[in-house]
């Protein structure tokens, strides 16, 4: 089975940008194939590793539920063989990784069908990757319907803020609600002045309860490349965010 990572919080936080370097880290580790999974509606990801876009498993379940609606499910095709094909469109197949981006869902009727298949794919899918890395937003939504099939490394992302703090608690809270038990779960704070932590922050931290992995510092590359449309993914190793998430990522056995 693959290595899962699951990444979370609020946004703004620099979450998906952080989540893009995580990918380069593990496609340069040369481990084998990575599978990603931008499962966050608001997320960029595809931007920040520099893929194009052309559809999403949102839009898919979209037409399969319409398909199923109407009957215009071909009839040369059961169902599961019809939403088998469509799902497979969205698999984006790079040089380093693969992709696939959930999307949003914004029709009616239901979707107990397409949610099954999509977790059946999912499950087809998962087990040919080295990697799994899903970039969630911060409800978990589809952490919590089992589309992954175990999480291995929870990693909570957040900014140098007390209310970016507070945010990622609440989502180790619903971790445990979830009863979800990652292999391992901690925090990495991200845009820190200097790489360094305020006394305040710290105590925030420690309020929490919570496992302090890193610490990220600003970077002006990564804001050069938001204003410039350029993936940041693609920053020099060297780059002050991408050589301190090296060091995170190493310290705890990835």
């Amino acid at each position: 089975m693959p290595h899962t990572i699951a990444v979370a919080g609020k946004g703004g936080v620099g979450k998906t940008t952080t989540c893009g370097m995580i990918i380069d880290y593990l496609c340069k580790k040369g481990n084998g194939p990575v599978l990603v999974v931008d499962a966050d509606a608001n997320s960029n990801l595809n931007e920040v590793l520099g893929v194009e876009l052309e559809t999403s498993l949102g839009q898919i379940r979209e037409e399969m539920a319409q398909a199923e609606l109407k009957g215009t499910v071909p009839k040369s095709m059961t169902k599961a063989d019809y939403a088998e094909m469509k799902f497979s469109q969205a698999l984006i197949e790079e040089d380093d990784f693969d992709m696939l981006v959930m999307g949003r869902t914004q029709g009616e009727g239901c979707y107990c069908f397409v949610n099954g298949m999509l977790k059946r794919q999912m499950d087809k899918y998962v087990p040919n990757y080295s990697y799994v890395v899903m970039d969630n937003e911060a409800g978990l939504e589809h952490v919590a319907r089992g589309t992954l099939p175990h999480v291995d490394t929870m990693l909570l992302i957040s900014d140098c803020s007390r209310r970016g703090i507070q945010a990622v608690a609440r989502i180790a809270e619903m971790v445990g609600e979830m009863e979800l038990k990652p292999g391992k779960m901690g925090l990495i704070v991200n845009r820190a002045p200097g790489g360094v932590l305020d006394d305040g922050i710290k105590a925030e931290i420690k309020k929490h309860g919570l496992t302090l992995f890193g610490v990220l510092p600003h970077d002006d590359g990564v804001y050069r490349c938001d204003c410039e449309g350029e993936p940041s993914s693609k920053l020099p190793d060297n780059a002050p965010m991408k050589a301190a998430l090296k060091g995170v990522m190493q310290a705890i056995g990835l």
